[in-house]
C-alpha cells in the first residue's frame, strides 16, 4: 500500500464517518511545497527590493514625477503672488471708496479732474494754443 492509497483510504474513512468533504482536508506539506516556500522566503524580499530600487527613480524622474511637482510648486508661488497683489489692490480701492463716501473734497476733486465739472459761480477761460 503506497502513500496515495493511504490518502484515499483516509478520505473514504472521513466520508463514511459523515465528516465534511475529505478532499478539502489539510494535507501535509510535500517536498515541493517546502522548496517553493524556501524560495519565496529568500527571493521575494530581494525581488521587492530590486523593484523598489529600479522603480522609485523611474517614477520620480518621469514627466509625472519630480518635474511636474516643481512645475506645480512654481505655479502655486505665481498664483500666491498674484493673490497678494489683488489683495493690495482691493485694500486700495476700499480706502478710495471710504474717502469718496466720507470726504466731500475728494468727490469734488474727482468731479473736476475726471469729469471736467465746475461750480456754478466759476468761469472758465479758454485760450487758443499757439502753434
Amino acid at each position: 500500500m503506497g502513500p496515495k492509497d493511504a490518502t484515499r483510504a483516509a478520505a473514504r474513512a472521513a466520508a463514511a464517518s459523515g465528516a465534511e468533504d475529505a478532499r478539502w482536508a489539510p494535507r501535509p506539506p510535500t517536498p515541493r511545497h517546502i522548496v517553493l516556500a524556501a524560495l519565496l522566503e529568500r527571493w521575494l524580499p530581494v525581488g521587492v527590493l530590486v523593484l523598489a530600487v529600479i522603480g522609485a527613480p523611474v517614477l520620480i524622474l518621469s514627466p509625472q514625477g519630480l518635474p511636474r511637482l516643481r512645475g506645480l510648486e512654481k505655479e502655486l508661488a505665481d498664483v500666491e503672488d498674484e493673490n497678494a497683489t489683488m489683495r493690495r489692490e482691493i485694500e486700495e480701492l476700499r480706502g478710495k471708496v471710504a474717502r469718496l463716501r466720507d470726504d466731500p473734497a475728494a468727490v469734488e476733486r474727482i468731479a473736476r479732474d475726471d469729469l471736467g465739472l465746475l461750480r456754478q459761480t466759476e468761469v472758465v477761460f479758454q485760450f487758443p494754443t499757439r502753434r
